[in-house]
């Protein structure tokens, strides 16, 4: 690795870093986040793959109010080093994502635990007007959400090629690896469940079945199934504007609008 992929590779940690609690490009996701280190290591290939199988195990995992979900940047970067720079398995850096995704999330509560302190004095700035100051607090508390991915991840990548880091990994026990494995595959499921819950709609469950018969009795790539997709999500949308017009032919003297039609007595 050369001094402008190690820069490379901590701009891109930093960056998963913060859009982890920003929550708004999804650079934190593994798909993204891994494909991104792949890139900047020259094997984008590598990275896709298991960012890929990452984000199936992240499916289900999102910030909710006071609950901090696992840390998926942290463990997508440092898997991806050690994967391309480390030269493993794509399966050892499966296993090593799950302790991974643990422990950032124990970091990252400890530096939102910290930012309160930026919390604090936003508010003494707020009391005597100071805007820069303010402003000044939500970048430092952003800076070390970027510094707990960084960090973290340049150190990795100064070690992941050597010996000693392969010893340690070799080391582990293969019962222990084997757990792993064993285990994101079951999250991968959950993942897969709870994508199948929010999509539980009889409209949409025949072209959910239509995707498992192609899949069994065709020969399609991934290129070929997402035109299918396509093709399924526009025909779908049409239908709805079908029955929405339908709908408001049918209403007569109604403003044309299906939702304005509806009496308010009616959503009591």
């Amino acid at each position: 690795m050369d001094t402008v992929q190690f820069v490379m590779l901590i701009v891109v940690a930093a960056i998963t870093g913060m859009a982890s609690v920003l929550d708004e490009a999804q650079f934190h996701r593994p798909l993204i986040a891994c494909t991104l280190v792949g890139l900047v290591l020259g094997d984008v290939t590598t990275g896709i793959i298991l960012g890929g199988t990452l984000e199936l195990m992240a499916l289900g995992w999102m910030n909710v109010g006071a609950a901090m979900a696992p840390d998926a940047a942290l463990a997508s970067v440092v898997a991806t080093i050690l994967v391309i720079v480390g030269h493993q398995d794509i399966t050892a850096g499966i296993a090593l994502a799950v302790p991974l995704a643990a422990a950032g999330q124990v970091l990252t509560i400890f530096v939102r635990t910290i930012t309160v302190f930026f919390q604090h004095l936003a508010d003494k700035f707020a009391e005597d007007g100071n805007m820069f100051g303010i402003e000044m607090c939500h970048v430092a508390g952003l800076m070390l959400q970027a510094i707990r991915v960084a960090v973290p991840a340049a150190l990795v990548a100064l070690i992941a090629g050597t010996d000693t880091v392969s010893a340690m990994l070799s080391s582990i026990p293969e019962v222990v690896t084997r757990g792993l494995q064993v285990a994101g595959g079951f999250i991968v499921v959950v993942g897969y469940a709870m994508v199948i819950n929010m999509m539980n709609a009889k409209s949409l469950m025949p072209y959910f079945f239509l995707g498992f018969l192609l899949a069994v009795f065709t020969d399609f790539n991934l290129i070929g199934f997402g035109a299918v997709g396509l093709l399924c999500a526009y025909f779908h949308i049409k239908g709805i504007e079908r029955e929405s017009q339908v709908a408001a032919a049918g209403a007569g003297a109604g403003t044309g609008n299906p939702v304005d039609d509806i009496d308010d007595s009616d959503l009591m």
